[in-house]
């Protein structure tokens, strides 16, 4: 692990966890606090007899870690007098091991183990004491239980070198502390430094020791209390480990002799002695380590840093004090020799032989032992010391795998949490998150893993692999490391068993004379690093399927198989086995056994039962103490009716259900059986309550522990599991049974298609890894290839058919016979023109794929090499679609041929290129680099890649060697960097220029031979296929373009042209890591593409146009609503009275998609991108001039944590403004109120506010061909002064400069260019284009005529030259330094004019000097991306997506000079100290501070405003929203409340009055997707009912804040909830078209109402009406509304438990697609008149209809001129509120027509309500909720 530069000088272990709180750790026991009378504070006591039993644990989970890198381990304790106490410490090494140290007064003697050191602890005495002089008169402390003077203790361990001496193990950090009784604790830290507790500050300064020297005194408030005048040591006990002198018991933790503790100052002074270097043989290292103690810890003066001959200009010497030998006088430090190439982040350096240490190889048996060096080393480096290797390392990292088997379907496994599912993939083991997909692999095997075993807690897993060398793994399953790995001396495992307890551990195979052998293995010690040996082993010639411990005693075991069931004992190292005495079934085949459920050990034997399973359908019932058969029952399938059947089945005749697997619960039994069924019966298997049919036989069932799903696995590659509360199931992978072939991407949609020798064509999602389609055929595929822009594939037979298919419409497109042999290869053109197949016997046939026919334009015969080894990527189309090539006509010729006519161009002979080889070499392979369409790759017999030029066919360039067997595979990436070969079961990735010392890394995990691979077409992932589909990150680091060796000066304002020539970079950044693809990409249509031009560079003169005209438009010109046009704000819709009216003609007009080539975001989250839309603006619409409209904004509820830097707080103006949705919202702290800046219609994505607080400008991003929006806003007035548009894309930042003159506006990723403004007038003084993306920019806080930016190009010093009113800006720009690696900046802030902070997306912050611009200091502030920095004087403020803000003191940061460049913070003597964290929300988006830094406010992605007052350690939350959709919202009765319910699963309660939020439900893992308010009156009685996705009904009582009752009413999504209008029931409406009625009272479901059956409820709602003028009985009325455009009205009285149908309304609506998104069918009560419902929903028109339930017809119609998404109607005024897709609220007045629209949303409205009383209108978009005073129209 890394150095953790904020763990420097030490860490505050109780602080750093917040021990207190019990969140991050755990109290077990009798642990409390108390304050002690000694060291006067509180301290914690931890009591209890057993010591194992009370306990404080840090980290609370075991899967967490404390990273605590520090060296040197302190604890400050006091043993309880006359008891045991126990530490365990868990630390890990560097090659990823985890080791246990221990240390206890229990322990007599040193014990150690691979992964566990025990160490006696011997309590000391009070000074002067009886306890003392015996301790010193036996030379030793007291063993056993602590002495009744035993003292306040620090103690300090030497982590490191305690690793390196006894296990000769690298530290790496410590990991976790576990605390047992008895003892009291103050505290714990960790530091690099070595503290004397005795020492005071004072003192430590007069003796110059300083944390430069690695010494110093204690911290304080680590320190115990002495009294004036009084010694430290008389006082307390200060041990060391190790420590000096001679100790009884040796490898024991006590007090070091009296002599050494007054050495202290002296022992750092011992590493100045001469260096000498002695080579001792292994004999004397034995000796040397027997009877050597080991000395006092010494490290390496900080000034004694090892010189380096030649260092960059801005790197760091990176000095690992672990990897010297140092000895003072016979005590001495080993390390382990090193090899040559080492894998660390460090610099490698060398010691040569004259500097007095001699080198070693990897073979040297020989260790050396120096003394210590009395100067620094003069070191060299050299090209040949570090060598230049493939970087990143790895470059690839398996992220999926899409398969299941290959030796056996019958390994299935459920963890004990029952959230995972383990199973074998071919050599691979997977464990799958059942919830996410997510994977976990255990990687190792080398062949086919043919079983699978967990222990009963599920924490180990043994795993056994087919064939001749088959070997058993044990693994630790939530580490999925190996513990151990042992050969089994069998050609396979066939079934593996562990016990309950993991000590035994049960294997079936085959020896080699295949009769079956049974071994039985001791797996007890194996998590301590111990050895497997073999308890018992047996040859047999019984058949056994199944063999299975017993779960009540491991020396127990059962088994089956054909003809026998078995009980076996392991005893005295022998195996015995009875067979079960089965009688007349003694010739059945018997497939599972399985014990009852229970794991009581203290049931007695006699009442076990084992249930046995069998082809023939019986199932045993044995009596395990008697060894007899309790009961046999036979399981036979529904009886077929057939006519000509007239025997009668009996018990022993006809098909029985042949089950190959059971699985027993308490309560139930499952089985697997060879009809594809999975079934559930009771335990006596009287009838089957519940079965699912699969495609074929199922192989295995298990029950989870819980009893609540139930796992199947089937023959045919099938894995899924079924719920049995839900009865759903669920299928967690699928996949094909024999090898795949080959394999096509399509990039656009992330599906995946593959050709497998089982028959089958399968299409798959690439995220979610679920199989979409399956073409089955009896012709063998063998190649498929996707169409590179449309959902079309085509797919290659082995008789020479070529069928092409399209997606969307499972059609077949085309059936082509061209072809007599095996079609070879397949491949669409680039440009998706053309398409080619080629066969085995050498024809090449191009279709014409621009039609949808794919018409043959041309065969050749004789084109290609014959045979079938070049399949299935014969064929190789150039990046430019111009050129083919392929193998042919013989092996030896590789021809390059017109891709349009199939005209040979060029023939390559690639034999007689190697003249030296004493063999023909033969083409297998070819393949066009994307990048250069000049070179063709071509793999050769010879194991050789040829780089041959397509225009002369010269050789370029050869590589020899590239696997041990033939390259199956080729392919080249993108950007022409990298190379991709497949070769037997091994992918490895190549330097495509092969610059590198080592050009190259392997990868395995297949097992079988690959076919094919490929890039992705994102260039992020590779696809590998063979034996299963293995998909990859791709983690290569981005194109990193040179330094700029001249300042970037590009002018606008005076000249036609750039005056300097613009470097651009050869293209966009990639990511490294894939974002998952949930939202499709967002398409920009754009007039002119200009940004895929620059991405990929240009020379002077980039842009055509010498300036860009912008829009610059005052507020006179076009008032407060930004819009010229000139339409009237008083509108009417279209009100028809008649019953019957003629349809309006819709004309729909189809934009035109323009292909460009997108730039690529960055990779952090800094960089802003605005939510995914699908919704489109109406352009037409225009809002109601001011003062007249019918609604006004009264508040917005929320905070948009999706912008940037999207907060500005003015503590001295008390300005405070925010934005949410396309609204910024400028409110009071005091009062709460809110104003409200309206006039953009899109996200806003940032905000900027002039140093006196007049001014905001606010930025948002265009949709399609529209720019960017800025507003700049008067703060006083609330109105629009000025607007810009002129970025192409988003505005990533905006910034005003410090005296308020120019104005700095940055645009995002797909249009780089930072743009100055005046501020006077906002017109344009300069701009300049960059190669890359900005993140950040920033003005100087007192140099008007200096700023600073920050992207993944580096730093961009800017300065700006006036000349009357214009001004030229200059850029220089500067790398990141190469310390942090390649790296984006992400954040900068100025500390002075001559300072400039820098973070990046790894969590460095870099300090540079502006004026040298160059780069003085880093350090790592955090684990993650740093996205917000703030500076005010010494502090500085970090913000991070680890949610943890931080402040940090940088005062000594302004004493660096230039000079003192490229040092981090250890080495540069210069210290930043940590002073406060606070863990947030979400990641840090906006944050603004006063000019102290001690308060301030922050903006987090969780959509929270935070105040932070760093004073008194507070937060407070200012502004709270929802972070994911909002799914509905109500009002109270008594409107003083509202409610909202999300898909994150919150329900959440706001006051009205003052928008608060009151309250929040928190629901995990559900989505929450309706709330309602009860009807009852009163505080006390007033409640909240919420419906959930898991088909939940949960009731809330406010009073309580409490869950008072969780109702169960539908097994499928709630979609709709209301209370009765008297609050007597709740109904409910399930996505499966069922209404629930259930009583709020008891929870019982009373009645449930099918007649909306199959189709989604969207709407219910209930009033009071008496039905008598409806001839019905009843009191209230109610409505439901489906999906397929029905409404049910009802009468009910539920009193009476009444409910009867008043009407059925069905509306018409055109024919539609299956795949239409429809509007939703929505219907209300008009709230004046019960008697009408207005309904509005898909039909011939859009329209809201009025229907009369007395005149049974519609009497009124109201168009409208989109779909309506949600509508309102209002109690008062005779108001409609209907939302749109167009982001339209319109307000209507049903009586005349009249409306308004209004705009203030930025998305797509999916609810709005009116208030009971008409006062109030909610109206909601995604998150952003609005709250509307109704006027009136």
């Amino acid at each position: 692990m890394a150095y953790k530069d904020w763990q420097h000088p030490y860490v505050n272990i109780f602080k750093h966890v917040r021990v207190e709180e019990w969140k991050r750790s755990a109290k077990e026991g009798d642990v409390s606090a108390y304050t002690d009378k000694t060291l006067k504070c509180p301290v914690f006591r931890i009591r209890g007899p057993v010591p194992a039993n009370s306990y404080i644990l840090l980290p609370k989970n075991s899967n967490q870690s404390l990273g605590l890198t520090g060296r040197f381990f302190y604890l400050l304790f006091r043993p309880t007098p006359g008891k045991y106490f126990v530490v365990h410490l868990d630390i890990a090494a560097e090659v990823g091991q985890v080791v246990r140290v221990s240390f206890s007064n229990m322990f007599k003697e040193f014990k150690s183990t691979a992964t566990w050191l025990q160490f006696p602890f011997l309590c000391g005495a009070a000074k002067d004491s009886v306890y003392e002089s015996t301790a010193k008169s036996a030379r030793h402390g007291l063993v056993g239980p602590a002495p009744a003077s035993v003292r306040w203790t620090c103690l300090m361990l030497d982590l490191q070198h305690t690793l390196s001496f006894y296990l000769s193990r690298s530290y790496s950090h410590l990991k976790s502390i576990k605390l047992c009784a008895n003892m009291a604790v103050k505290n714990m830290f960790t530091s690099d430094l070595l503290l004397d507790p005795g020492v005071s500050f004072s003192e430590a300064k007069l003796m110059g020791l300083t944390s430069s020297q690695g010494t110093g005194a204690i911290p304080r408030e680590m320190s115990f209390p002495v009294p004036k005048g009084g010694s430290w040591h008389d006082l307390y006990e200060y041990i060391r480990f190790p420590s000096e002198g001679t100790k009884l018991p040796f490898d024991s933790i006590q007090k070091g002799s009296p002599q050494s503790e007054g050495q202290f100052t002296s022992n750092q002074s011992s590493l100045t002695q001469e260096s000498r270097c002695v080579g001792l043989s292994k004999p004397v290292q034995d000796r040397v380590s027997l009877i050597q103690q080991i000395t006092t810890p010494k490290l390496l003066s900080r000034n004694n840093t090892p010189v380096v001959a030649s260092i960059p200009e801005l790197g760091v010497l990176s000095t690992h004090q672990n990897d010297l030998l140092v000895s003072s006088g016979s005590h001495t430090f080993m390390s382990r020799p090193t090899s040559d190439v080492d894998d660390d982040d460090g610099v490698h350096v060398y010691m040569h032989a004259e500097d007095g240490l001699s080198k070693h190889g990897e073979e040297s048996e020989e260790e050396v032992v120096c003394t210590p060096v009395p100067q620094p080393v003069s070191l060299s480096l050299s090209k040949e010391v570090k060598q230049q290797k493939l970087l990143p390392d790895p470059i690839l990292r398996l992220s999926r795998i899409i398969g299941f088997g290959g030796a056996t379907f019958k390994s299935a496994l459920w963890t004990k949490s029952g959230d995972e599912v383990v199973y074998p993939c071919h050599a691979i083991i997977v464990s799958m998150k059942i919830s996410s997909n997510q994977q976990r692999f255990f990687i190792g095997h080398t062949d086919k893993v043919s079983a699978l075993a967990f222990n009963g807690n599920t924490t180990l897993l043994a795993s056994a692999q087919t064939g001749n060398n088959s070997v058993v793994r044990v693994w630790n399953y939530h580490k999925a490391t190996c513990l151990a790995m042992f050969r089994t001396h069998a050609h396979s495992l066939s079934s593996l068993s562990f016990s309950y307890g993991g000590g035994i551990l049960c294997g079936v195979g085959k020896d080699g004379h295949n009769k079956t052998m049974v071994v039985v293995w001791n797996t007890l010690n194996v998590r301590k690093g111990g050895e497997v040996s073999i308890l018992a082993k047996m040859h047999t010639d019984v058949d056994i399927h199944t063999m299975k411990v017993a779960f009540f005693d491991d020396t127990r075991l059962v088994s089956c198989g054909r003809g026998n069931i078995r009980l076996w004992r392991v005893r005295n190292g022998t195996l015995r086995s009875c067979a079960v005495n089965l009688d007349e079934y003694h010739s059945l085949d018997f497939t599972d056994v399985a014990f009852e459920e229970g794991n009581s050990a203290d049931q007695h034997l006699d009442d076990r039962i084992l249930y046995a399973s069998s082809r023939s359908g019986h199932i045993f019932e044995i009596d395990y103490s008697r060894v007899v058969i309790r009961n046999v029952r036979r399981l036979l399938p529904a009886q077929l009716q057939h006519a000509d059947r007239r025997e009668k089945w009996t018990f022993n005749t006809g098909p029985g259900i042949a089950v190959n697997s059971i699985s027993i619960s308490s309560s139930f039994c499952a089985t697997g059986s060879e009809d594809g069924f999975l079934r559930l019966w009771p335990l006596d298997f009287s009838t089957v309550f519940l079965e699912a049919e699969h495609e074929g036989p199922v192989s295995m069932a298990l029950i989870s522990f819980d009893s609540l799903r139930v796992l199947a696995a089937t023959s045919t590659g099938n894995l899924g599991f079924l719920d049995v509360s839900s009865r759903g199931y669920n299928t967690l992978m699928r996949s094909h049974t024999h090898t795949v072939l080959g394999f096509s991407v399509d990039g656009i949609h992330r599906h995946l298609t593959t050709a497998s020798s089982d028959g089958t064509v399968r299409i798959w999602n690439m995220d979610s890894l679920h199989q979409l389609y399956d073409f089955a055929s009896e012709d063998s595929p063998c190649s498929v290839a996707f169409h590179p822009r449309e959902q079309i594939f085509s797919c290659g037979f082995s008789s020479g058919m070529v069928r092409v298919f399209a997606i969307s419409s499972a059609k077949l497109l085309a059936d082509h016979n061209q072809h007599r042999g095996e079609v070879v290869g397949l491949a669409f053109s680039p440009d998706g023109e053309f398409m080619y197949s080629a066969d085995s016997h050498g024809s090449l046939a191009l279709y014409n794929s621009s039609e949808e026919d794919h018409s043959v334009i041309k065969v050749v015969c004789n084109m290609v090499a014959r045979g079938t080894e070049h399949a299935p990527d014969a064929l190789a189309v150039s990046s430019d679609s111009r050129c083919l090539a392929f193998v042919g006509p013989s092996e030896y010729i590789v021809t390059i041929a017109d891709a349009q006519t199939l005209d040979e161009l060029l023939h390559v002979d690639v034999s007689i290129l190697d003249v030296e080889s004493p063999r023909l070499d033969s083409a297998l392979k070819v393949c066009f680099s994307p990048a250069s369409t000049k070179h063709l790759l071509v793999a050769t017999s010879g194991n050789k890649i040829l780089w041959v030029s397509t225009k002369t066919g010269r050789l370029l360039r050869e590589l020899p060697k590239v696997h041990k067997h033939h390259c199956s595979s080729l392919a080249v990436s993108d950007d022409g960097r990298f190379l991709l070969t497949a070769g037997h079961n091994a992918v490895k990735v190549w330097d495509y220029n092969m610059q590198l010392d080592i050009n190259s890394q392997m990868f395995i995990g297949h097992s079988q031979p690959i076919h094919q691979l490929s890039f992705t077409p994102d260039q992020l992932g590779v696809v590998s296929v063979g034996d299963a589909i293995f998909l990859w990150d791709f983690l290569a680091n981005p194109v990193d373009s040179s330094t700029d060796s001249s300042p970037l000066k590009v002018s606008y304002t005076s000249a036609p042209k750039p005056d300097v020539e613009v470097q651009l970079s050869n293209g966009m950044p990639r990511k490294t890591v894939p974002l998952p693809s949930s939202p499709p990409p967002q398409l920009h249509v754009n007039g002119i593409d200009q940004v895929g031009q620059k991405a990929l560079g240009c020379s002077s003169g980039c842009d055509d146009t010498p300036a860009k005209a912008v829009p610059t438009t005052s507020a006179q010109e076009t008032g407060s609503d930004l819009s010229s046009d000139p339409r009237p704000a008083v509108s009417f819709l279209k009100v028809t009275d008649l019953i019957i009216t003629s349809p309006l003609n819709s004309s729909y007009m189809d934009a035109s998609e323009l292909k460009q080539k997108k730039a690529v975001r960055p990779d952090c989250y800094k960089h802003f991108i605005p939510r995914f839309k699908t919704s489109s603006l109406d352009q037409s619409v225009v809002p109601p001039q001011t003062l007249e409209e019918g609604i006004k904004l009264k508040a917005v509820i929320g905070y948009n944590g999706n912008g940037r830097g999207n907060m500005v707080w003015s503590p001295d103006q008390g300005l405070f403004a925010y934005s949410c949705g396309c609204v910024v919202v400028v409110e009071d702290l005091h009062t709460a109120s809110q104003r409200h800046l309206q006039g953009h219609r899109e996200e806003i994505s940032c905000l900027a506010v002039t140093n006196d607080a007049q001014t905001i400008a606010s930025a948002a991003g265009g949709s399609n061909s529209i720019r960017s929006l800025i507003c700049i806003w008067d703060v006083q007035t609330g109105t629009c002064r000025n607007t810009i548009s002129y970025h192409r894309g988003a505005v990533q930042c905006l910034a005003f400069s410090r005296d308020d003159r120019f104005f700095l506006s940055v645009g995002d990723f797909s249009e780089p260019e930072v743009a100055l403004w005046s501020s006077k007038n906002f017109q344009m003084l300069s701009s300049a284009r960059v190669s890359g993306p900005i993140h950040d920019a920033a003005f100087s806080p007192s140099a008007a005529s200096q700023m600073a930016c920050v992207g993944s190009h580096g730093a961009y010093f800017c300065s700006i030259h006036t000349q009357g009113q214009d001004a030229d800006l200059k850029v220089q720009r500067v790398k990141a330094p190469a310390e942090v690696g390649d790296v984006e900046l992400t954040a900068l802030c100025y500390h002075t004019d001559n300072f400039l902070f820098t973070a990046t997306n790894r969590g460095h912050v870099c300090a540079w000097d502006v004026n040298a611009q160059r780069c003085l200091m880093t350090w790592e502030a955090d684990e993650g991306e740093i996205g917000v920095l703030l500076c005010r004087g010494s502090r500085l403020l970090t913000g991070s997506n680890t949610r943890c803000l931080r402040l940090w003191e940088v005062e000594t940061v302004g004493s660096l000079k230039p000079e003192e460049k490229g040092r981090d913070v250890e080495n540069s003597g210069t210290t930043v100290v940590l002073e406060q964290e606070i863990i947030l929300d979400g990641a840090t988006v906006s944050a603004s501070f006063d000019n102290t830094m001690d308060m301030g406010i922050v903006g987090t992605t969780a959509g929270t405003l935070w105040y932070i007052n760093w004073s008194d350690n507070s937060n407070i939350r200012l502004v709270s929203g929802h972070k994911t959709k909002v799914n509905d919202v109500a009002f109270s009765l008594d409107e003083s409340h509202f409610a909202t319910s999300s898909e994150d699963g919150s329900v959440r309660v706001w006051s009205t009055s003052s928008y608060e939020l009151v309250v929040q439900f928190q629901v995990l893992n559900q989505g929450c997707d309706c709330v309602c308010w009860s009807p009852f009156s009163g505080t006390d009685s007033t409640c909240v009912a919420a419906g959930y996705s898991d088909g939940t009904v949960r009731i809330f009582r406010l009073v309580s804040t409490e869950m008072e009752m969780k109702l169960q009413p539908h097994h499928v999504a709630v979609t709709a909830i209301q209370y009765s209008a008297n609050g007597h029931v709740i109904l409910s409406a399930g996505k499966n078209g069922l209404v629930a009625v259930s009583s709020p009272v008891n929870g019982a479901t009373i009645r449930v109402i099918k007649d909306h059956k199959g189709a989604m409820i969207t709407t219910i709602q209930c009033v009071n009406e008496q039905c008598k003028n409806f001839g019905l009985e009843g009191n209230e009325l109610w409505l439901a509304t489906s999906a397929d455009r029905r409404v049910s009205v009802w009468a009910a009285d539920w009193m009476k438990d009444k409910c009867n149908l008043l009407d059925w309304l069905s509306f018409p609506a055109p024919a539609h697609f299956a795949g239409d998104s429809l509007p939703p069918s929505m219907a209300a009560f008009c709230p004046a008149d019960h008697n009408l419902v207005v309904y509005t929903g898909y039909g011939v028109e859009k329209e809201l209809s009025f229907y009369s339930l007395t005149k049974k017809q519609i009497i009124k119609k109201i168009s409208l001129p989109h779909w309506a998404t949600c509508i309102s109607l209002s109690s008062k005024s005779q108001l409609v509120a209907v939302g749109s897709n167009e982001r339209v609220l319109k307000l209507i007045k049903s009586t005349s027509g009249r409306f308004q629209d209004f705009l203030q949303h930025s998305d797509s409205l999916q609810t709005c309500h009116f208030s009971r009383s008409g006062t109030f209108l909610f109206s909601v978009a995604y998150n952003e909720i609005l709250l509307w005073e109704v006027l009136g129209l």
